[in-house]
């Protein structure tokens, strides 16, 4: 994976200005250790940083290609991603009469952008955020994946487009200031710390939807949808769907485990992660490529102050023990204390350039900075239960029939932290209920469904589209913070495609959450992994953590230059921080965010305020 950005302007001579690509280039530094490089013609400026993971000695970027022959304008391309289907591609490609100058994935993507223009978007199995330009037409071409695993944000005015893998590459151009207006701070109040899609919070940011592909020319900015969910009847019986489900993970599992680099998974001892685990077992084991390393985490004391409840049924350590038996993985623990936990809230916000899931986010960035120690690849189990309705709110009636995301149950308590001015400005209950009704707008019915199963189909799409890539973005930031690509291969387009259509009861087949893929994995999992009670991703439950975050916010509430203290109402904050203790569920976002990590939010909120010097356009 790697790190992108560039500037195309009709009206400035881009060669002039090499030191604004590169500095907007170099944020991009951590996502792209191993190389840099830049390009630069009189209206287009490209950057790139480079993780290398295929073709190390031959896939620099940016890559420049004639468009047919060598007498031809040139196309050029910053890519990060992973196209899984490239060796089809290549000799589709090769047939065609293209000679390959690298065994990169990169040149596979240009040379197909050269063939087939904006359409090659449509064959590509991967997940990926490009930009190409191509000099005869003076046109750019920037596309994201299906899913939205790879980030890709844009600044448009007249005349001009800045772009870049995350917004901190935007940040660094000279004419960019760090602006945020009321609808950024509603998407951080209401909805965060996930967004609206598209939303990029600071004052002109967009983001690129997943699934959608943008034209740049000097007839303006066009943008359009190449992939979407549909609806289509589903005609297998629950064991042909089974056998597909099973087919389809499998295929796209071992097009992931391809890698110049070590790989890795990690291992939550839970259903979905143990799968992917026990499948690239079984593939390493046939290819005879050794023994697959494994990672977990946990927290110091997890094991005295975790209480079992809805959302976390059991903890994980067993578990994983019971697999790294079963599988004879070489495994690895990782295990953080609370002061560590703590302090790197701050280095989740730099990661994602906006406050996040609190100390959710930061034990994933420290979880990620040790792995890549040892690997630079890893496979992780995200995105199936958005896929196979594992949460539980899949299954309580009353967030099926609750008017907003089942997620956003807390909002007349996130509206009561505001100041009243705050409130006057965002209209918060508005606000998210047009949000909400934009993506229930949005749902494709199938003529005949009865209510239930609309129901479903639309919690299901509430959760792949609007939940999912909260989970991505967040995986994506703290892995690549570190230079750790993290591959999801739950998040293939024809899983998902697949699974969505799936009626409800052969989803749940067994009567048990997710069970068609449980039944689709017969064979693979022990029966006692393969039926357990899903767990999400660990916490810490360790009281001195709740207690730490909780005084540091209480310390920034006392510090009169706070530039939170105008948006909050100060009063009931110091009163919730009397109320709540560590034990308590009170909700603030998901399943995990609760009262400990409501107060880290607003932790990392102030920081957010102070070290990117936000000014707020109110």
């Amino acid at each position: 994976m790697c790190g992108i950005a560039g500037w195309v302007d009709w009206d400035e001579d881009l060669t002039k200005h090499a030191d604004a690509i590169e500095k907007m280039t170099e944020t991009l530094e951590l996502r792209g250790p191993d190389a840099s490089g830049t390009w630069l013609s009189r209206h287009c400026a490209f950057g790139h940083r480079r993780l290398s993971v295929i073709d190390p000695a031959g896939g620099a970027q940016p890559m420049v290609r004639p468009v047919k022959s060598a007498d031809d304008q040139d196309c050029v391309i910053v890519y990060n991603g992973e196209l899984y289907n490239a060796p089809e591609l290549r000799g589709e490609l090769v047939r065609l009469g293209y000679r390959f100058r690298t065994t990169c994935d990169t040149e596979v993507l240009l040379l197909s952008y050269v063939e087939w223009g904006p359409a090659c978007v449509e064959k590509f199995n991967g997940i990926f955020a490009f930009a190409i330009w191509r000099t005869d037409e003076e046109t750019l071409f920037m596309a994201r994946d299906r899913l939205g695993v790879k980030p890709l944000f844009y600044r448009h005015e007249e005349g001009r487009l800045l772009f870049g893998s995350e917004p901190k590459a935007m940040l660094a151009h000279p004419d960019v200031q760090p602006e945020v207006d009321a609808e950024g701070l509603a998407e951080l109040f209401i909805v965060g710390p996930a967004r609206t899609p598209g939303h990029g919070v600071y004052r002109g940011f967009r983001e690129l939807k997943p699934g959608h592909c943008l034209t740049f020319s000097r007839d303006g900015l066009r943008t359009r949808a190449y992939w979407r969910l549909e609806s289509r009847p589903h005609e297998e019986d629950a064991e042909e769907t089974a056998r597909r489900v099973g087919e389809l993970l499998e295929d796209t599992l071992v097009r992931q485990l391809v890698s110049d680099v070590p790989v890795c998974t990690l291992l939550s001892g839970g259903l979905d992660s143990s799968a992917l685990t026990a499948l690239a077992v079984r593939y390493y084991d046939s290819t005879g490529q050794g023994k697959v390393h494994t990672f977990s985490v946990d927290y110091v004391d997890n094991d005295k102050y975790f209480q079992a409840h809805a959302f976390q049924p059991n903890a994980d350590a067993p578990w994983i023990q019971r697999m790294r038996d079963y599988l004879a993985t070489i495994h690895h623990e990782v295990r953080f204390d609370t002061p560590e936990l703590a302090d790197a809230l701050e280095n989740a916000v730099l990661a994602k350039d906006l406050p996040g899931m609190a100390d959710i986010d930061a034990s994933l960035y420290l979880f990620c900075r040790e792995i890549k120690k040892q690997a630079t690849v890893a496979i992780s189990g995200e995105a199936a239960d958005e896929i196979f309705g594992g949460y539980p709110w899949f299954h309580r009636r009353d967030t099926l029939e609750a008017d907003t995301f089942p997620w956003s149950l807390a909002a007349d308590l996130r509206t009561s932290l505001l100041s009243e001015e705050l409130k006057r400005s965002l209209r918060p209950a508005e606000y998210l209920g047009d949000r909400y009704a934009q993506a229930v707008a949005e749902v494709p019915e199938l003529p005949g469904e009865d209510e239930e199963r609309r129901r479903m189909r639309r919690m299901s799409y509430l959760n792949i589209t609007r939940f999912m890539p909260t989970l991505l973005d967040r995986k994506d930031r703290m892995s690549m913070a570190v230079g750790l690509e993290v591959r999801v291969p739950y998040c293939d387009h024809r899983l998902v495609d697949y699974v969505f259509n799936i009626p409800w009861e052969i989803k749940m087949t067994g009567d048990r959450e997710k069970g068609v893929l449980r039944r689709a994995l017969e064979g693979v999992l022990p029966r006692d992994v393969l039926y357990r009670k899903k767990s999400p991703y660990p916490k810490t439950h360790n009281p001195n953590y709740f207690a730490t975050v909780r005084n540091r916010l209480l310390e920034r509430l006392d510090d009169p230059s706070s530039p939170l203290l105008p948006l909050i109402d100060v009063k009931r904050v110091r009163e919730l921080a009397a109320q709540t203790d560590a034990s308590s569920h009170l909700p603030w976002f998901g399943q995990l965010m609760s009262g400990p990590q409501m107060f880290a939010y607003l932790l990392q909120m102030d920081f957010w305020l102070r070290h990117y010097k936000i000014k707020l356009a109110l």
